[in-house]
């Protein structure tokens, strides 16, 4: 029965993407690992990435033995400036991973032409994209696969979970002899455990309860008393045993359940995105200048402001939800960077935008009134200097 409705999910996603192959998982990062398994990824290959992502995409590179090579980022929608991803490219690269940040979709003409005219593979990191377009065309669907996050804060949720999407028939044979020969079923204990989780996210997490939850989910999550998006032992670029996981049947349920609203879900976060341009225009804040073809979902809404650590130490009394996003260029800030090759001032716009960003809420217990109460919250701290 388990089989069965993680399967159901799997080919509702793919329907709805308009690819024809899923494949779900534990987590997002786990569908990152399949993919570059099946795609021969190995000790000396090296993997293109932005200097600004999330430690959790960098772990599946060096579980193979791979190393990530960084790119800096385009100030205005934090995703890898093309030239800096040819720039980056040496013999040893063998794959460029398109990460759409924050819900900003990548430039996928250039980056197209650059994995082609080299001969390398593009995939895509779909995790914070979910329902953004490039030229009408859905983020997920350009390279040879991509994967997705179905974390707590995305549009459609599973709590934790994650899935891989591909149209490459071959690519997907080899996930599947890989999933049939290494994959591990998820625990009774952990499948009730997140359940649990869920039940208590839908009844208690609000925009003004948002910061206290945190400091307590996470709390928790390092005592090892609930599944948190990451743990202890994934910042070190050794892969902890029970990673390779596939999804729980109660996920699949989440997000059959998910897919049955996933259109409203991404109109509300159109609509939370232009309402926050409009009030942090009137605010003076100047708005990322975006081509009329790029459509973009945001996951969260960031904002560059004057005093990061001000308005971090400031928003959970005032009752905003402000998030971090990202610490350092491999967030989060606990990362020992230098264990995944990144040293200090190899993306210096990335590292920039580290000091200065935050971002806003979208989801949908956020509305005009949280979006007005963040934005006057944002404009009492001032605005980053725009000398970039």
């Amino acid at each position: 029965m388990s089989d069965a409705v993680v399967s159901k999910f799997e080919h509702a996603f793919a329907e709805w993407l308009g690819v024809r192959h899923a494949f779900a998982f534990w987590k997002g990062r786990v569908a990152m690992y399949a993919l570059l398994r099946a795609l021969g990824i190995s000790a000396g290959d090296e993997v293109i990435l932005p200097g600004y992502t999330c430690v959790m995409d960098v772990n599946p590179i060096k579980y193979l033995g791979a190393r990530p090579a960084y790119a800096d980022i385009d100030p205005a929608t934090y995703n890898a400036a093309p030239e800096n991803v040819e720039r980056a490219i040496t013999p040893a690269t063998k794959l460029i991973v398109a990460q759409h940040t924050y819900g900003y979709p990548c430039d996928m003409d250039a980056l197209t032409d650059v994995a082609r005219r080299h001969n390398l593979v593009l995939i895509e990191d779909c995790c914070l994209a979910l329902g953004s377009t490039w030229r009408g065309k859905l983020c997920g669907t350009f390279g040879k696969a991509a994967y997705w996050s179905f974390q707590w804060n995305k549009p459609l949720t599973t709590g934790v979970g994650g899935m891989a999407t591909t149209d490459d028939d071959a690519l997907a044979g080899e996930i599947r002899k890989l999933r049939q020969a290494e994959m591990r079923p998820v625990g009774g204990k952990s499948a009730a455990v997140l359940a649990c989780q869920r039940a208590v996210y839908r009844a208690a997490i609000w925009p003004r309860t948002t910061a206290v939850a945190t400091r307590m989910f996470r709390w928790l999550t390092r005592k090892g008393l609930v599944i948190g998006s990451s743990s202890t032992s994934e910042f070190e670029p050794r892969m902890p045993e029970g990673f390779f996981r596939g999804m729980s049947a109660g996920q699949a349920r989440a997000g059959l359940a998910q897919m049955r609203k996933i259109g409203r879900n991404i109109a509300h976060r159109r609509e939370m995105r232009l309402i926050y341009d409009e009030l942090l225009t009137a605010a003076g804040w100047p708005l990322p200048s975006l081509p009329d073809h790029v459509d973009p979902v945001l996951v969260r809404y960031p904002v560059r402001v004057a005093d990061k650590q001000r308005a971090v130490a400031e928003a959970p009394g005032r009752g905003i939800e402000l998030g971090t996003w990202f610490e350092c260029p491999l967030h989060p800030i606990e990362t020992p960077m230098e264990l995944y090759d990144y040293h200090a001032g190899m993306c210096p716009v990335a590292e920039r935008a580290c000091r200065e960003v935050v971002n806003l809420p979208t989801h949908g217990r956020a509305g005009r009134r949280t979006a007005g109460r963040s934005a006057a919250f944002v404009a009492g701290i001032g605005r980053a200097p725009e000398d970039r």
